[in-house]
């Protein structure tokens, strides 16, 4: 049971296990904007669905209706997809027990391929489609790199997005092209990223590599010169440290459940932008975090919790949420929130969580409540 020091009349908060890095899938809505056209209907997705969506961590909820919701298919596509009068730049190849991908006709811009069996790629298949295809879906197959033959992904020079996750991929696939803004390529079984495979491409935004097999080593450089990209996901990899070279753009950073042992002097001086770090379940100790390493400004949420820290690392005033539970920790060190207190001068800290450590409410100083005075909750056991 935990124990929930109110120091306003706030609900006692949660941490939010959800992601913020919300991304929409090709929407008729998108694509009608794309080329000028009015909009004339509500959107099909209800504000709910998307919450739960986020909240439950689901990533297999395609923005999109069926194609067989949009009237009779056009002569101009694959016999084994659909290609609605209506939308006649997107082709509906989802969930039909596929193990190949068909030849894409000319004129094809969003290509939707989840959710089949789909086990290689053939060498032709995009050749109609090099350079105005922009969504490619490819999420939910067994594709494997030995069956991505040369000629196909690698000829994609208008791609906006590539979605490539619950797969088999050991080596990040990645199109040649200066226009790409999203990369998915979640859940495969990563363990190399090919050098310089994303040089040059300003327009990408952010990267989701969670839950595959990538160490810093194979990471280091990847992601420098990237000065657009604002959101990086690593979850749930093999990083014993924060990857070099990453961009001054970046703005949130997930690197939870992995191997981390430290943070370097000079990591986050270099990220001016960073406002959301989480580094949950990890090997972080005391020794690993150098004095006012996480002492930035930018900071807005910061979560430390379930490593093996035995007192509270020194942050900036401006930080709003801090989450170390389940560490050592033995002592509240006010100090390390608050270098001084006064009428200007206290920290924005909102929430504070420190329930699974050695220390109780009995432990917090008798002078926190003035440096301490926008926290809606601190939690102990």
């Amino acid at each position: 049971m935990f124990m929930v020091f109110r120091i306003t009349r706030h609900l006692a908060f949660e941490q939010p296990q959800s992601s913020y890095l919300l991304t929409f899938y090709p929407t008729r809505r998108g694509r009608e904007r794309e080329r000028g056209e009015k909009v004339m209907f509500p959107l099909r997705v209800p504000i709910f669905a998307v919450l739960v969506s986020l909240t439950v961590g689901q990533y297999d909820d395609y923005d999109y209706q069926p194609a067989s919701q949009y009237g009779p298919s056009s002569a101009n596509c694959a016999q084994e997809c659909e290609c609605p009068i209506n939308f006649p730049t997107a082709m509906y190849c989802d969930s039909r027990k596929l193990k190949f991908v068909p030849i894409v006709p000319s004129g094809i811009k969003y290509l939707y391929l989840q959710n089949n069996l789909i086990e290689e790629i053939k060498a032709g298949v995009f050749d109609n489609v090099t350079a105005e295809l922009r969504w490619l879906v490819l999420d939910h197959n067994q594709i494997t790199n030995e069956k991505v033959a040369k000629g196909t992904i690698d000829k994609l020079t208008g791609l906006h997005k590539i979605l490539f996750s619950f797969n088999k991929l050991t080596e990040a696939v990645i199109p040649p092209s200066m226009s790409l803004d999203e990369l998915k390529m979640m859940n495969n079984q990563l363990s190399k990223f090919p050098a310089g495979s994303l040089a040059g491409m300003q327009n990408l935004t952010s990267v989701h590599l969670q839950n595959n097999e990538l160490t810093s080593k194979a990471l280091n450089g990847v992601f420098k010169g990237l000065n657009k990209l604002v959101a990086i996901d690593l979850t749930n990899n093999k990083l014993k440290k924060l990857p070099s070279g990453m961009p001054s753009s970046l703005e949130t950073f997930y690197g939870d459940h992995n191997g981390i042992s430290s943070i370097a002097a000079g990591d986050l001086k270099e990220l001016p932008k960073l406002a959301y770090l989480r580094l949950a379940y990890n090997q972080m100790t005391d020794a690993g975090i150098p004095a006012g390493v996480f002492n930035v400004t930018s900071l807005i949420e910061l979560d430390l919790s379930y490593n093996k820290l035995q007192s509270i690392p020194e942050i900036n005033e401006q930080l709003e949420h801090l989450y170390l539970q389940v560490n050592e920790i033995n002592k509240f060190n006010l100090e390390n929130i608050c270098k001084f207190s006064g009428p200007l001068n206290y920290s924005r800290l909102k929430h504070l969580r420190l329930d699974g450590n050695n220390i109780t409410h009995a432990d917090l100083p008798h002078d926190s409540s003035n440096c301490l005075r926008q926290a809606s909750d601190i939690i102990f056991d």
